[in-house]
């Protein structure tokens, strides 16, 4: 789950909420990246929107993160997360694959939408740590982000069904 930081000892749930908050906050910033790269590959309009809100969306999850991290004493980096390296791995190689518009798309939102299945379980996760620990503002917060990623997987559900009806022929 993480790269650096395995020195560091964690003794109870608190240093574990503290780096899986900085594993996330990672994944976000590999996603950013992610996401306006797959923006400027759509080749459907709505698609190329979705990807763009959700990096807006995304760059406010960073200041959620960053605002937790801050209310805690952490700073924001220092672990890398793996699992975020693969994904966005996956869909770069999309990217680079000769394929037609349409079947480029279905392949985008397919690595997109493993991505937010991540997500949503990383936030929930943390949502769960932040309400055992009474940190009720956290908790508030990180729902308001696993609310956001559920969204937008539904969001491109929706624009697969069209797409990848397009991709078949």
């Amino acid at each position: 789950m993480t790269g650096q930081n395995l020195s560091m000892k964690m003794t109870d749930l608190q240093d574990l909420y503290a780096e899986q908050l900085q594993d996330v906050y990672s994944a976000e910033h590999q996603l950013l990246e992610a996401l306006r790269q797959m923006a400027q590959a759509a080749g459907s309009p709505e698609l190329r929107e979705g990807f763009e809100l959700h990096a807006g969306q995304t760059q406010q999850q960073i200041g959620r993160l960053e605002q937790i991290l801050g209310g805690i004493g952490r700073q924001p980096g220092g672990v890398t997360c793996k699992a975020m390296q693969g994904l966005v791995a996956e869909a770069r190689e999309m990217l680079e694959k000769k394929a037609d518009p349409a079947v480029r798309d279905a392949g985008l939102i397919a690595a997109a939408q493993r991505a937010e299945h991540y997500e949503i379980a990383a936030y929930g996760t943390l949502r769960t740590y932040a309400e055992l620990l009474g940190r009720t503002e956290d908790a508030s917060l990180l729902q308001t982000s696993e609310d956001e990623e559920k969204a937008t997987d539904m969001k491109l559900t929706g624009l697969a069904r069209s797409i990848n009806m397009q991709a078949l022929s």
